[in-house]
């Protein structure tokens, strides 16, 4: 029998899976869909995060990010937020007293290196390709949950974690139920190759329709993302790389110097909060157990600190029985809810009042910013709490 099975090998299930098994614990992954292994030569997948300093700390900490960082990374140390040039607020990663912000880093190139770092644990065991066709779990957490797959293999263990992403399959399994809305923004990604290298500032303008941003990525690379209307960027996505780069040329502030658009993608936006993180004989994790929306980044960045936050719950040796359950709820489960859906609300504070052209608002808006520029322990707090350090 193992001690926890993790259905779901992304980023957070894998990270989860290597701290359980520093612990010592004896770990069942349960992954659907293995990463395309990396090569050097591989264009930027559009899908990339922007990790926090606290949660690099985890991942180097886990053995991760040195396999992470052997790939590729790009980090960056300026952040700038505006939405009229003359009232804007820019950070700096000296403002906090640190070298850098933070990392831009492609999700796939984190679960590898996360799968790079679980090969050195004997005590891990992987069904992959393989997919969870029930569960059977008592109303105790004294007695073991067993997980039939597709293929017909059983799996027992004392405890199932969900870190299946949004739609999670073992969270529906468990009857654990949602709260959320989806958006009425979108949001684009749109990979592009520069004829220079990027510097390292990510910028963030605001207007009536929705931010404009852009992230640095490794040598010419960058991500361009496009908040707007559902049929506005379902008109955009029909455009020629020639046409969107027109069009991005117009809407966009003046980027500086000439690109090319490589790939680009429409995701919808949805905010969804699970209503328990913990019921007998499962736990959630990361997007399983709420999404955000991705104004500030962060959404995995919640998730390392799940991960983070379950991993002093089991670091005793002891993850099995009542007492482990009611350990986790009030360890782990109050504290993370509390602060998802803090963010959660704040994010959409943000998103409300940056995202309508009510006039009263964007005085206040604009005023904000103007003021934070010139507050400089107003900056230093915000900037901690991005980077995951308050």
């Amino acid at each position: 029998m193992f001690d926890f099975c993790i259905n779901g090998a992304g980023m957070v299930g894998a990270a989860t899976a290597l701290g359980l098994a520093q612990q010592g614990y004896q770990v069942a992954i349960i992954e659907q869909r293995p990463p395309q292994p990396f090569e050097a030569a591989q264009p930027p997948d559009l899908r990339m995060s922007a990790i926090s300093v606290a949660s690099v700390d985890l991942l180097r900490a886990l053995g991760a990010w040195q396999h992470i960082e052997a790939m590729r990374v790009r980090s960056y140390s300026e952040l700038s937020v505006w939405e009229r040039p003359d009232c804007r607020t820019d950070f700096t990663a000296s403002d906090a007293g640190f070298e850098r912000l933070g990392y831009f880093v492609e999700n796939r190139l984190i679960q590898l290196g996360c799968h790079q770092a679980l090969k050195d644990f004997d005590n891990v065991t992987w069904y992959s390709p393989a997919h969870i066709a029930g569960i059977k779990r008592s109303v105790s957490a004294d007695e073991p949950v067993i997980i039939r797959l597709e293929s017909g293999d059983e799996i027992t263990a004392k405890w199932l974690i969900g870190a299946d992403g949004a739609e999670s399959q073992v969270r529906q399994l468990a009857g654990i139920g949602i709260s959320g809305w989806q958006y009425a923004q979108q949001a684009m990604g749109i990979l592009v190759e520069f004829t220079q290298p990027v510097a390292d500032c990510t910028w963030q303008q605001f207007t009536p329709h929705g931010p404009r941003a852009l992230l640095p990525m490794h040598d010419n690379y960058a991500s361009l993302i496009w908040y707007d209307s559902p049929a506005r960027l379902a008109a955009l996505t029909k455009l020629s790389p020639a046409q969107l780069k027109q069009t991005i040329e117009n809407d966009f502030p003046p980027l500086g110097d000439d690109f090319t658009v490589l790939n680009k993608a429409a995701f919808t936006l949805i905010r969804r909060h699970a209503s328990e993180y913990v019921v007998p004989g499962v736990i959630l994790v990361g997007d399983a157990a709420h999404t955000i929306n991705p104004l500030a980044g962060q959404g995995v960045n919640l998730g390392f600190k799940d991960v983070a936050c379950l991993l002093t719950q089991t670091a005793n040796g002891q993850a099995n029985g009542e007492d482990f359950a009611a350990r986790l709820r009030t360890g782990y489960q109050q504290p993370r809810q509390r602060d998802n859906a803090l963010m959660m609300s704040a994010m959409d504070g943000f998103y409300t009042t940056f995202s309508n052209d009510h006039t009263p608002l964007k005085w206040l808006r604009n005023g904000l910013l103007k003021l934070a520029q010139h507050t400089g322990p107003i900056k230093a707090q915000v900037l901690k709490y991005a980077m995951g350090l308050a």
